[in-house]
């Protein structure tokens, strides 16, 4: 029998979020992890792969985040989010503890997908209930200090392939992957509760009202059974800002991903040493930590549109002024705002929905917006991919990367000029907690 999710005394939100970082590092592992082991694996000589083979094995496991996340979306007001959290921990986990015995690169890239599809589903959850159990002048400062967990676990993955890859085989990297089997399942098993709003919604009142007053926040308004299903959240009112949300989720998540993978390489060919090169990686991460707590607490007290359309911006600046040839200092200085305007801008917009939605659409929301966003994570690796492979001078990576920087800050600037978002703002006073501020 599973433990109660009421039984225990009351706690603050520091425990979820603490437990829900706990759980994205493994997702920012991931992220890392393969493009760290991709020397290796074209080495590998059994199974003699080509670049191309390599890469069409690394978007695979972002077309399972892809799916994913989607399917999360859709089992929200189904199972619930503790189910979700826990049924993805173990799948991607087992699945990763998997990859690395595979015993040729089809079955590695199966099970590379397969894993896709749980780490998929982590991510809205966990963002969902991070902002569901924080005060609302805290949630999009505990939901960034989350998802920092994200950085945190592409340095690990990196520093680990330092530390093992030159002595060991690359499948150690991916058995690496099986800990959460042993440190976070237990621990989520034990500590997650369930979506407050969940409860309500399946008329599970007397846990609600426990769960809330645990943890000190408010118990959201009952609503029409449906409200919180896939079908309602794209058709409803909300429709309309929710297509911006995922216009400005694939610009931030192609920053993410084709900064993060080409980064080096295009610093290179920039006339920086291999090391300098490798180091505007560490930097890139360790700035988008830093910038994105700073950038969310001003969100919790101006507001997310504003901040977030700066953080886009800024992104704009930071990539055009790479392609000026700066000095080696100042290129550092360059890539940390980079780090906030590429991961870090992600980071706001994942809180920016979660707080534009009502509690029982949030992580369906959030499931579309970085479900679909995903195309975005996968396009952004084979842009960088193109441009280094054609004839077009270096320069043009940081044109096009800012180029979808200034389309995602046009995205998130255009959310409140719809009829959808009008619609939003006349109801969603009677269906928050009142202490809830709109976005």
């Amino acid at each position: 029998m599973s433990p109660s999710p009421t039984a225990a005394p009351a706690r603050s939100s520091r425990s979820i979020v603490a437990l829900c970082f706990a759980i994205i590092v493994f997702d920012g592992y991931d992220l890392v992890v393969y493009g760290a082991t991709v020397p290796s694996l074209l080495a590998y000589e059994p199974w003699e792969l080509t670049t191309g083979q390599a890469g069409a094995i690394g978007s695979y496991a972002l077309v399972g985040m892809l799916l994913g996340a989607l399917l999360s979306g859709w089992l929200a007001s189904r199972i619930g989010a503790r189910a979700i959290v826990l049924g993805s921990l173990i799948s991607f986990s087992i699945l990763m503890g998997l990859t690395a015995f595979a015993p040729t690169p089809e079955i590695f890239g199966l099970l590379r997908f397969l894993g896709g599809l749980g780490l998929g589903g982590v991510v809205p959850t966990v963002i969902a209930l991070t902002v569901e159990y924080s005060p609302p002048s805290r949630r999009q400062f505990n939901n960034a200090l989350m998802y920092s967990g994200y950085s945190v676990g592409g340095m690990l993955a990196a520093l680990a392939a330092l530390a093992l890859l030159p002595e060991v085989s690359f499948r150690v990297m991916y058995a690496l992957g099986l800990l959460p089997l042993i440190t976070i399942v237990p621990l989520t098993w034990r500590l997650l509760p369930e979506s407050v709003a969940f409860l309500v919604g399946r008329g599970r009142h007397a846990e609600a009202q426990a769960l809330a007053a645990r943890f000190s926040i408010e118990v959201p308004a009952a609503r029409p059974e449906k409200s919180g299903t896939m079908s309602a959240v794209v058709t409803g009112p909300r429709r309309l800002p929710l297509a911006f949300f995922v216009v400005a989720s694939f610009c931030g998540l192609l920053l993410v991903y084709g900064v993060n993978t080409w980064l080096p390489n295009i610093m290179r060919q920039s006339g920086y040493s291999l090391g300098s090169s490798l180091s505007f990686l560490l930097v890139l991460n360790a700035g988008a930590i830093v910038g994105a707590l700073v950038a969310s607490r001003a969100a919790d007290r101006f507001g997310s549109r504003p901040v977030t359309m700066a953080s886009f911006f800024l992104a704009v600046l930071a990539i055009l002024s790479l392609s000026a040839g700066l000095p080696l200092a100042g290129a550092l200085a360059v890539v940390a705002v980079a780090g906030l305007g590429t991961v870090g801008t992600q980071i706001l917009v994942n809180g920016y929905v979660a707080t534009y939605f009502a509690e029982t659409e949030r992580t369906t929301a959030l499931g579309i917006t970085l479900g679909l966003g995903r195309v975005g994570a996968i396009f952004g690796p084979i842009l960088g991919g193109w441009i280094a492979s054609s004839t077009l001078a270096v320069e043009w990576n940081f044109y096009a990367f800012a180029g979808f920087a200034a389309l995602g800050c046009v995205a998130v600037a255009a959310v409140r000029r719809t009829l959808g978002a009008r619609a939003t703002n006349t109801t969603d006073t009677s269906l928050r907690a009142p202490s809830s501020p709109r976005p």
